[in-house]
């Protein structure tokens, strides 16, 4: 082999030798720098612990009534001969609230008494009691001219005056009680299993800025199904103290409490490590490590058990398995409704727990 044969071939050589050592330089220096954005970018995302709320409820609307009400007629056809009360009067149950003209009435029963008074002398034991008999018919006729409260409670509306002439059924007014107001609202059926008497029950009306709390009273052994096609229950609900600024017929949402709210610690599943199968958080601020313990909640997030107490941030243990996701913008509300009825289940809630 010649001299000039052996130069070319120790040429190539090293030719191959310096492409293979910059290659291997160069996929050096690419890793490192990948490691670094890698790292640099795990530091600088971060995750804050927040508190949800989970409801379980059934969400319900409808129109209050009031405990009772009576629609004040007329009982027989006659002259007004006074009215005692007026609109928003109280009054007691038995209280008379008109009096038409009951001279006729009052002469026959004079009238009967004093043939009853003769019978007893001459007549028999049978046509007596005949007329004891007849005699209630006519203390009824009577009562028939008055018209009276069937229970205590408020005249909200009244429209009659004295010398007003009415007919049998003729309507006068309303008398309502009000210390207690109800409600009978749809459940579906598949909530109906959920009912408890005396659940609590949250109303939200548009006439109120707060609150008012009530509760379940008792529901029917039977279903009904609506003009929408829809099988459900009508069940009664209860507002026993509320404020004047709520009358009825008034409309409100509300929430039936299936069970009491329950507050949760959650944060993104990556800001957890694990150290000797502990797991841990590291707090974005001073780097200082915290053992925690946590339960799955969804496949997005952790539920924090013990060891923070919310609101802190913590750095990133883990990159997320999906990329296009910006995982800072939190992912829920703060507040995550089991909710049953025409509103469904929050569509900004976290996925339900696992």
């Amino acid at each position: 082999m010649s001299s000039k044969t052996k130069s070319s071939k120790g040429v190539t050589v090293f030719i191959v030798v310096l492409v293979l050592i910059t290659l291997a330089c160069c996929a050096l220096m690419l890793s490192k720098k990948f490691m670094t954005a890698f790292s640099s970018k795990k530091t600088d995302v971060t995750y804050r612990v927040r508190s949800e709320t989970y409801e379980n409820v059934i969400e319900i609307s409808g129109v209050v009534s009031a405990a009772q009400k009576q629609s004040l007629q007329a009982l027989s056809s006659g002259t007004v001969m006074d009215v005692f009360v007026k609109q928003g009067d109280s009054v007691k149950k038995g209280d008379v609230i008109l009096q038409m003209d009951d001279s006729t009435e009052k002469y026959n029963l004079a009238k009967h008494d004093y043939d009853m008074m003769s019978t007893k002398i001459t007549g028999s034991k049978k046509a007596y009691a005949l007329m004891e008999t007849q005699r209630e018919a006519l203390l009824q006729k009577i009562a028939e001219r008055k018209v009276t409260a069937t229970f205590d409670g408020i005249i909200a509306e009244l429209s009659v005056a004295p010398g007003d002439s009415l007919e049998a059924k003729d309507s006068i007014g309303t008398l309502v009680d009000v210390s207690y107001l109800v409600a009978d609202v749809e459940v579906a059926e598949t909530d109906v299993s959920k009912l408890q008497k005396d659940q609590t029950v949250d109303f939200s009306f548009s006439a109120c800025d707060e609150t008012v709390h009530g509760y379940v009273v008792s529901w029917p052994a039977i279903g009904e199904v609506t003009s929408r096609g829809a099988t459900v229950v009508k069940a009664r609900v209860r507002i026993d103290e509320y404020p004047e600024s709520i009358l009825p017929n008034f409309s409100f949402s509300g929430k039936i409490k299936v069970s009491p709210d329950e507050t949760y610690l959650l944060v993104e599943r990556y800001a957890i490590g694990r150290e000797n199968k502990q797991a841990f958080v590291e707090l974005a601020q001073t780097g200082q490590k915290i053992a925690v313990t946590v339960e799955p909640y969804g496949s997005e997030y952790v539920k924090i058990t013990s060891g923070l107490s919310g609101g802190e941030v913590l750095k990133a243990q883990s990159e997320p398995m999906a990329s296009g996701w910006n995982r800072q913008r939190g992912g829920f509300d703060g507040k995550s409704n089991n909710k049953s009825g025409s509103q469904g289940r929050n569509a900004g809630a976290p996925p339900p727990r696992m």
